[in-house]
């Protein structure tokens, strides 16, 4: 009896996995093809906030590992205080193995030897419907952990952010989601990427809000702080409830009399990003400038730039890695005033040179010690100057800190929210809520309101000015025009006549290049052609005409606003 009961238990246990298991298969081939219901994909986005909040914490605890490994210390935490009293070899020889490394993967895995950063994961927002390159992602993710490893003076949330990308694409193709969803999904993988990376859950939530869809439409709110929380209990379950930085004493401020030189920080602040952004420009071309010049390798150009690094860590060890160390001094008063200037001047140079070197590694995490440094220096003048009305030194370099960040982010509400997550200090959110509005008003008017943003626009991609600016360059001439053989094609004759005169536009090309045409050509259409060789002459494939351009653009335009307003 005993023996029958048992074998009937497990024939119905056994029955109800199939059953399970085919149920399962029929839900996703049904999400498959017809897309995710709203609750279906507040699961998805559950899921892939687990993943990318994992995905963040491997990725910090492989540094961790990496770098003790290679500098021998016992604590990362304090790795300048360790690194000052190592042989110059040893400070040396990690940048130059690990750039030669580096050079050697994205030689390999990148068509261009380009790290993939949140530039490129906020073009694949607004351009590819929330994909990203996995191929080149995952060899970026690769380079910048070996970088930050051995020296590089960058931060950790710019592969954080691309490789949580890159699992939001391979879901996002997985089942077959459409562009607002995909969109979806790669804020939900970045908001769980940075919440997790940092401990910050709702600055996670913002920033991909703010940063990456750049809209706060009310669909894609619920299903990104889901995925935020999940990022932040990934964090909590590995590393404690713990915030970033350790303030040492309260900070305080004398309100009124005070805020005029939070002001000034602001301003002071907004215009250190500026210097820290277009440094980091200059470098980059002159970079590629000599290695043009001297016809050097590309593999070679993160080697070249780890030695740079390594011949000024011999005397600053500062530069070395993310810098939490560094900032976390500047944090509790517990440098000079000359230390804190000067730390700030090479910590720029040293973040240039990474960059320019193709190196890996975000700006984040440096532009906050860039912050804290200058917030401190300023501190110590306006409080010398001041004494009877100023409060805490401290409180100008944690202002500074979200200052300087949020003008190189453009992100002023997720950077101030993140200050006040990674310190656990809310008592003095007028301070830094003053001098992130003035830094990022400064920032905003000098370059493409933001660091990433100025990055795409070097590339000629034109995101900065809104949809407007670069939806046109999302549709192909070939997609929109009215080939030959179509019934209201223009008149054969009347578009060779405007070949021979020099208007036409290549099938090629985007409605970014043909537009400007119809305004300089004051016509209604122009001929489409392919270019043969120098001799060979062109082949036309129809004409495209400004109506129908026109109309493509407008109903662009309409299911943008409709997504951003949703």
């Amino acid at each position: 009896m005993v023996g029958g009961g048992t074998s009937g238990l497990w024939q119905n246990l056994r029955a109800s996995l199939r059953q399970a298991a085919h149920t399962l298969r029929d839900v996703i081939r049904l999400i498959r093809a017809n897309g995710p219901s709203q609750i279906q994909f507040w699961f998805i986005a559950l899921g892939v906030g687990i993943a990318a909040g994992f995905a963040a914490v491997f990725f910090r605890k492989g540094i961790t590992a990496l770098q003790s490994w290679v500098y021998g210390a016992p604590d990362i935490q304090r790795i300048h205080s360790f690194a000052a009293d190592l042989h110059w070899i040893w400070l040396v020889t990690p940048p130059v193995i690990g750039g030669l490394i580096v050079g050697l993967i994205l030689h390999n895995f990148t068509e261009d030897g380009r790290v993939r950063s949140v530039a490129d994961v906020i073009e694949g927002a607004a351009m590819n419907e929330g994909r990203v390159e996995r191929r080149a992602g995952l060899a970026s993710a690769a380079a910048s952990l070996i970088t930050l490893s051995t020296g590089g003076s960058t931060g950790r949330e710019g592969p954080v952010v691309h490789m949580a990308a890159v699992l939001s694409t391979w879901v996002s193709n997985w089942i077959k989601a459409d562009g607002i969803t995909g969109r979806d999904l790669l804020g939900c993988a970045v908001a769980a990427a940075v919440s997790a990376s940092f401990n910050a859950p709702i600055a996670g939530a913002l920033f991909a809000l703010e940063v990456i869809l750049r809209h706060f439409a009310v669909h894609a709110f619920a299903p990104i702080v889901i995925a935020s929380a999940a990022g932040t209990v990934i964090n909590r379950l590995m590393f404690g409830d713990v915030t970033e930085f350790t303030l040492s004493q309260a900070n305080t401020l004398s309100f009124y009399q005070e805020l005029p030189a939070f002001l000034m920080l602001g301003l002071t602040c907004g215009l250190v990003a500026v210097v820290m952004m277009r440094t980091i420009f200059w470098a980059d071309d002159v970079t590629t400038r000599w290695q043009a010049r001297f016809a050097i390798p590309r593999y070679l150009r993160p080697a070249f730039a780890g030695l740079a690094l390594g011949v000024l860590a011999i005397g600053f060890p500062h530069i070395i890695g993310v810098g939490y160390e560094t900032t976390s001094a500047a944090l509790t008063g517990s440098l000079l005033w000359h230390e804190a200037l000067v730390f700030a001047v090479l910590k720029v140079v040293a973040v240039a040179i990474t960059m320019a070197g193709r190196m890996g590694g975000g700006v984040f995490s440096p532009s906050l010690m860039v912050g804290a440094l200058t917030g401190l220096t300023f501190g110590y003048v306006a409080t010398a100057l001041l004494p009877d009305v100023s409060g805490a030194t401290t409180l100008y370099a944690l202002a500074g800190m979200g200052a300087v960040a949020a003008a190189v982010l453009g992100a002023p509400i997720s950077t101030t929210l993140i200050v006040f997550e990674l310190t656990g200090d809310w008592q003095t959110g007028l301070a830094v809520m003053v001098a992130v509005s003035l830094s990022t008003a400064v920032a905003s008017r000098l370059v493409d309101h933001s660091f990433f943003l100025s990055q795409l626009e070097r590339r000629n991609i034109h995101l900065a000015a809104g949809p407007q600016a670069y939806l046109l360059a999302l549709f192909n001439v070939a997609n929109v025009m009215r080939p030959v053989s179509d019934e209201n094609a223009a008149s054969t004759e009347h578009c060779w006549e405007l070949i021979e005169q020099g208007v036409y536009v290549d099938g090629n090309a985007t409605l970014e290049q043909a537009m400007p045409l119809f305004e300089a050509s004051n016509i209604g259409f122009i001929p489409v052609v392919t270019l043969g060789g120098e001799d060979a002459p062109p082949e036309l494939w129809g004409a495209l005409f400004q109506v129908d351009a026109l109309r493509a653009y407008n109903k662009a335009l309409a299911e943008t606003a409709a997504e951003e307003h949703s």
